[in-house]
């Protein structure tokens, strides 16, 4: 049976059109689906960094803000990531942490909603800082938090919503939400919709612009290959960028940063979302890392998530005992994001035992094993010798 899986993943890493993408990442002969929580190191990077630090900060100094382009690296960036996300240039702005740009995308939203709605709805099943900043956000506001799982927000919406946030991909199963008939929901409502894409962006189409989405949020250290506490960043559609108010209305926001006057007057566009100095060594880390997207449409990346998630658990159902993991990620493709999340009852020594074996994954307390599958790295090779090596521990455990 593993000659026959294994002959079949080497006919589809020969077929694969982005199987060459592997050779920009510094990669070992581990199998590494561990990407959805820390993307791997792209190859080019350190020289870049070596030269931040050699040149630009080492020789040029202070003079790099202008010179090496430091200042406006929160917008440039933040276009390099617009086109991964569905978005055009000049609605992203790249900076701080998902949490604190989960705060800045739910205050702002519910100062844009209409006069009288005082409900902030949360997705019930949401990645936990984004349930934590939503309560505090609501607390600061005045407004009633209503946790919901999305499946529900649509029955649950009304006069009083002023903001949904929801999570784009659940981390935990890998459900896909539906973004598109979310976002209509809310806006028929007349709420806005914020979204966290930190699960989705770089692994599967999100279409901001084309569906109408309000504000969004995102990490750049999963799919995007940014390296570990990577900047976040903050989409807000043009349409509201005239009134966007910042509840973190920082210098670097101000229409005159230099002019060091008392009062606040927010710059235009996507600048507003910035607060503070801008984190330059990961910022242009992450710039340089971006490099391996030139060339590369989402929609293949979509293609090739698909099919290592439907080969893993086409394998998984070959390999492992019988009865001893369940998927608990969505088989129909418009409800899976690029992961596979299975239910084990053992499930913190399994993962220890394929770590120790080679194959790198991560669990979600109590009983869910979790593989991300990045397609500019992963090969389906990959994925049967993960597969297989799951089936081995587990019959071992057993």
């Amino acid at each position: 049976m593993s000659e026959t899986f294994a002959a079949r993943a080497a006919a589809l890493d020969a077929a694969d059109r982005l199987a060459d993408l592997r050779k920009l990442f510094t990669l070992d002969d581990t199998v590494y689906l561990n990407g959805n929580s820390l993307g791997a190191l792209p190859a080019h990077v350190p020289a870049r960094v070596q030269e931040v630090l050699t040149r630009e900060w080492g020789e040029l100094r202070i003079r790099s803000w202008g010179e090496s382009g430091w200042w406006t690296a929160p917008e440039r960036i933040g276009d390099r990531i617009a086109p991964l996300v569905g978005a055009a240039a000049g609605q992203i702005v790249v900076g701080d942490s998902t949490s604190v740009n989960v705060f800045k995308a739910v205050v702002a939203a519910s100062r844009l909603a209409p006069e009288g709605r005082d409900e902030i709805l949360v997705d019930a099943t949401t990645f936990p800082t984004d349930g934590y900043i939503a309560a505090s956000a609501a607390r600061m506001t005045g407004h009633r938090l209503v946790p919901v799982v999305p499946a529900e927000v649509p029955d649950a919406l009304g006069p009083r919503t002023a903001a949904v946030l929801l999570n784009h991909v659940d981390f935990r199963t890998g459900r896909l939400h539906d973004l598109p008939a979310l976002t209509a929901a809310v806006h028929a409502a007349g709420g806005l919709a914020v979204w966290d894409l930190c699960h989705s962006a770089g692994a599967l189409p999100v279409g901001l612009d084309a569906h109408g989405v309000d504000l969004a949020v995102g990490c750049t250290y999963k799919y995007l290959n940014g390296g570990p506490g990577s900047p976040a960043y903050l989409y807000v559609a043009e349409r509201h960028q005239a009134a966007f108010d910042s509840p973190l209305p920082g210098w670097t926001s101000h229409a005159d940063p230099f002019g060091m006057t008392p009062g606040y007057v927010p710059a235009d566009g996507a600048v507003r979302g910035r607060v503070g100095t801008p984190d330059v060594l990961s910022m242009l880390a992450l710039e340089a890392s971006l490099d391996v997207w030139n060339g590369v449409s989402i929609e293949a990346v979509r293609a090739k998530s698909l099919a290592l998630t439907d080969f893993f658990l086409e394998c998984v159902d070959a390999y492992a005992p019988e009865g001893r993991v369940t998927s608990v990620t969505p088989d129909a493709h418009a409800e899976r994001g690029s992961q596979v999340a299975l239910r084990c009852a053992d499930a913190e020594p399994v993962m220890s035992a394929l770590i120790g074996r080679g194959v790198v994954g991560d669990l979600r307390r109590p009983d869910v094993l979790r593989f991300g599958f990045t397609p500019l790295y992963v090969g389906f090779a990959d994925v049967e010798r993960a597969a297989r090596v799951l089936g081995e521990v587990l019959a071992d455990a057993a």
